[in-house]
């Protein structure tokens, strides 16, 4: 009777302790994000080709001088070397997530030693032992000062019954996939810059090129005047407003070389090189059409993107981390084992005798650190809040993005177009002018603004050409590019 007595009085406090810890708070579930359009206005500008399959970094860009720019970039840039060391941190959480999962194992020896009142419990038991008849002389305890040795393995293990060790190590494995992803999306954006740096090299270049060979006709030009002038067909006016012309495309020829010096700093710094010459090519990225008439799932290339990706991983994550702190309100089950070699002389620590062993279980409910708890849970709440915001705002910032960056290549490709025409109309103008001059059907304004005219739309094009160059960049990113 007694035995059922003390069976049904743990039953009640397990279940008092149960009771304790069953007002818990419950997890926000996962939102989900506002649907994007059915019938998206970036589907709408294509013209349905083949599927789109993604693209990588070397079938996009195909200039050997930009892409060993990029290797120079990875290796030199410090913040993506702090960006791999936290994919390296992220990857040990993680396996430390797992290993906490699995039972504790501690080998070891304890020596100690006491010296025991001979007015206290222990003092007299031994004083009483070592008095009895029923020992033997080994058994014997010292009671001047009593020694303790121990060698052996201690064990303990914490049963995952509400998953709180199971969702810590889901939020590291979604942690560790998010970092893994920042690293891609660092990588994207430092391509960006050292693209955009090289493609500004390359069209300051061309617009160096295009005011020395307008100055090259300019000066042609200038000769006629001056024989002109000379028998008297022309004033010093004339003379004088083209020399005014030519020496301002002078001091433009010079400007653009402090811009190409600056440049090329700039992508020095980003190298991790001091100074020195950029090799590049001469040609801007040109549009690549077979992408734009490609068929674009919408929803897969928003969400192939490494923002975005990013950003899904942080939230799975901040919903485990939730669901753990919420797992800490229930009672903790601890299970524990000792085993080894123990006695009072090291004589006969070794003897099968000293074999001693232990087994250990706990139950433990939280009570005066309740509130800590709550308040634990609130912030991880509050987490999972703000990395669904975050994740929203990638989504839609992608979306917008991918959009606006079509509809202007469309744009460009148009413009372009006319501009091509307008520099080949322009070109037939200065021969025309030029012989107009001559023969006499033409004056020296006319000549003048025709050579102005020319000059500025060659500048307006490749204007165009550059603006539509980063715009090509940007839709390598935008359109959830592969850099391996």
């Amino acid at each position: 009777m007694k035995r059922h007595h003390k069976f049904k009085s743990l039953l009640y406090g397990a279940a008092v302790l149960m009771l304790a810890s069953c007002a818990v708070p419950k997890v926000t579930a996962v939102k989900e994000t506002k649907p994007l359009p059915e019938r998206a206005v970036i589907a709408d500008s294509l013209t349905g080709g083949t599927n789109f399959t993604g693209i990588d970094l070397k079938s996009y860009f195909t200039d050997p001088k930009l892409l060993a720019l990029f290797e120079k970039v990875k290796k030199a840039n410090p913040d993506f070397q702090i960006a791999r060391q936290r994919v390296a941190m992220a990857n040990s959480l993680l396996r430390r997530s797992k290993t906490a999962m699995l039972p504790s194992l501690d080998v070891g020896v304890i020596v100690s030693g006491d010296r025991y009142g001979k007015y206290t419990m222990e003092g007299v038991g031994n004083y009483d032992t070592n008095l009895s008849s029923n020992i033997t002389e080994d058994q014997k305890i010292n009671t001047a000062f009593t020694p303790n040795y121990w060698l052996g393995a201690r064990s303990s293990w914490e049963i995952d019954a509400w998953g709180k060790l199971r969702n810590r190590k889901e939020a590291a494995l979604n942690k560790f996939l998010a970092s893994e992803e920042g690293l891609k999306l660092l990588q994207t954006d430092l391509f960006t810059d050292i693209a955009n740096l090289y493609y500004d090299l390359i069209a300051l270049d061309k617009r160096l090129k295009i005011y020395e060979d307008n100055y090259n006709l300019q000066k042609r030009a200038f000769e006629i005047i001056k024989a002109q002038r000379e028998v008297g067909k022309v004033t010093e006016l004339a003379v004088q407003q083209f020399r005014a012309q030519n020496n301002n495309w002078l001091a433009e020829i010079e400007h653009i070389k402090v811009e190409i010096v600056t440049v090329k700093q700039a992508i020095a710094t980003l190298t991790g090189v001091y100074g020195g010459d950029v090799e590049r090519s001469d040609v801007l990225l040109p549009t690549d059409f077979g992408i734009l008439n490609s068929d674009l799932n919408v929803d897969i290339v928003i969400h192939s993107r490494p923002d975005v990706i990013s950003n899904y991983y942080s939230l799975q994550a901040s919903h485990a981390d939730a669901k753990a702190a919420r797992a800490a309100f229930y009672p903790k089950i601890d299970l524990g084992a000792t085993f080894g070699l123990n006695a009072f002389s090291a004589g006969t620590l070794f003897r099968p005798a000293s074999l001693a062993g232990q087994l250990l279980g706990g139950l433990m409910v939280p009570v005066f650190n309740r509130g800590q708890l709550e308040y634990e849970f609130k912030i991880a709440d509050s987490e999972q809040e703000i990395a669904f915001l975050n994740y929203q705002n990638s989504v839609t910032t992608a979306f917008n993005e991918l959009q606006s960056i079509l509809k202007q290549t469309r744009i460009f490709h148009r413009v372009l177009e006319l501009k091509e025409e307008e520099v080949k109309h322009l070109d037939k103008g200065i021969e025309v002018s030029n012989d107009l001059y001559i023969t006499g059907y033409a004056n020296y304004f006319e000549l003048i603004n025709a050579q102005r005219s020319k000059l500025q739309a060659e500048l307006d094009l490749l204007r165009f050409r550059h603006e539509n160059t980063r715009n090509n960049v940007l839709l390598f990113k935008a359109l959830g590019g592969r850099l391996q």
